[in-house]
């Protein structure tokens, strides 16, 4: 996609607000290493800056196409691999995931008490297809969120997690890890709450289980070479390894933290657990294409991957009759503000820009541990993806600050 701001109804001198807020705030301050935006409206390229560096360490500066850890920002991905399926009739919404995995009919809920002493009841109705692209399914993170930056809930559910071996690292598989979250009590009863969880997980599992196809292979296929986002996937190929960013930690005393080297990271092997829910790495510009293709409704340059009812209905509020995560989530971490929000198939989404403090209304997005963030909004026509790579998420407000740059800068 090639710079074309007059087609894009963006004032060029108010998107330079953008450069001029990040070197300020972010680079000369060394608050994050260097950072990646762009920003395309109607299917043009307004503003692409490569700012600071990939790499501190080595003194390398950003380049336009450095690959970034997305994190979270993979559970989009995952959720519309899951909904292709969906469109070929393989399940409905509202079927019970133990149709696909068998050992899920024997879940039980939490009610009190934790260890020998957990005191559990039957759920009310079965864990369904949409609970796990909802998270409203009664999972949790077990402590996994704990070394983004949220606190230990010390839940004796989260303890059960850690019992049972629930794990997302070296040599675990996704059939293993189904395995073991059957015999986990759920959190709450299916429907009734929202809590961020291994539910994308989960999708990434059913994918692999209904397609007969590994999950990366899966991707691959149906989203990644269609779409042409060739530099996204679970690990890196050599001759990419130059472009990969190094990842940072914000420290107690506010100074960045190296906690994995590009050059002797983990994401440089083939890993066996192909995780859904974090385990992508992908460029600006790739995940540009994935945004645009939601943008135009499930097609992007000839390729359909979903059907536009479908995508609409993805971007739908699921929640419980309509509520929004003030009323709905329970837990302190996750990667978006609750007030004002709604959750979809794979997406949150602006219900209420009032209450939520924040243009784009109708909005619909996510974000990554390493601060990574991207949105579509289908009203005004706009894609924003914005990458770097600092944990936790929760250290800066980048998108509201990018929303206020963005948005004041749309001129018709």
């Amino acid at each position: 996609m090639e710079l074309s701001p007059k087609a894009t109804g963006l004032s060029v001198a108010r998107l330079e607000r953008i450069t001029e807020h990040l070197e300020r705030n972010y680079i000369a301050p060394g608050k994050i290493a260097g950072c990646q935006v762009a920003v395309a409206r109607r299917g043009a390229l307004a503003y692409f800056r490569s700012l600071g560096l990939r790499d501190r360490e080595r003194d390398k500066p950003m380049t336009d196409d450095a690959i970034f850890r997305i994190y979270s920002m993979s559970k989009p991905i995952t959720s519309v691999a899951l909904m292709t399926l969906y469109e070929r009739g393989y399940f409905q919404l509202n079927d019970p995931v133990s149709r696909f995995f068998p050992s899920w009919k024997g879940q039980r809920v939490w009610v009190s008490g934790s260890g020998a002493d957990m005191v559990t009841e039957a759920p009310l109705r079965p864990v369904s297809m949409r609970d796990m692209l909802c998270h409203t399914g009664g999972l949790t993170y077990g402590a996994m969120l704990v070394a983004l930056g949220a606190p230990d809930s010390g839940h004796p559910v989260d303890g059960a997690y850690a019992e049972q071996g629930v794990r997302r690292g070296r040599d675990e598989t996704l059939m293993d890890f189904m395995d073991k979250l059957s015999r986990v009590p759920l959190r709450y009863q299916p429907g009734d709450r929202w809590m961020y969880s291994l539910s994308t997980d989960v999708c990434g599992a059913l994918v692999e289980k209904i397609s007969g196809q590994r999950f990366d292979r899966y991707l691959a296929e149906t989203l990644f070479e269609p779409l042409g986002m060739a530099d996204t996937g679970f690990a890196l190929r050599s001759d990419k390894s130059d472009r990969f960013c190094a990842n940072y930690r914000r420290g107690a005393d506010k100074s960045l933290q190296l906690i994995d080297d590009p050059q002797t990271s983990d994401y440089l092997n083939e890993p066996t657990f192909l995780s859904g829910g974090g385990g992508l790495v992908s460029t600006t510009t790739d995940y540009l294409r994935f945004c645009e293709m939601l943008r135009r409704g499930g097609e992007l340059d000839g390729a359909r991957i979903l059907g536009p009812r479908t995508l609409e209905l993805m971007r739908r509020n699921h929640l419980k009759e309509g509520r929004d995560l003030t009323q709905m989530a329970i837990g302190g971490f996750s990667e978006t503000a609750n007030e004002g929000v709604g959750f979809g198939l794979g997406f949150a989404m602006t219900l209420d820009s009032v209450r939520n403090g924040a243009l784009g209304e109708g909005d619909y997005y996510w974000g990554g541990a390493a601060s990574t963030i991207f949105w579509v909004d289908p009203k005004e026509d706009l894609c924003v993806v914005f990458m770097t790579q600092l944990m936790p998420s929760g250290s800066f407000n980048f998108r509201g600050q990018l929303k206020s740059l963005i948005y004041s800068a749309i001129m018709d």
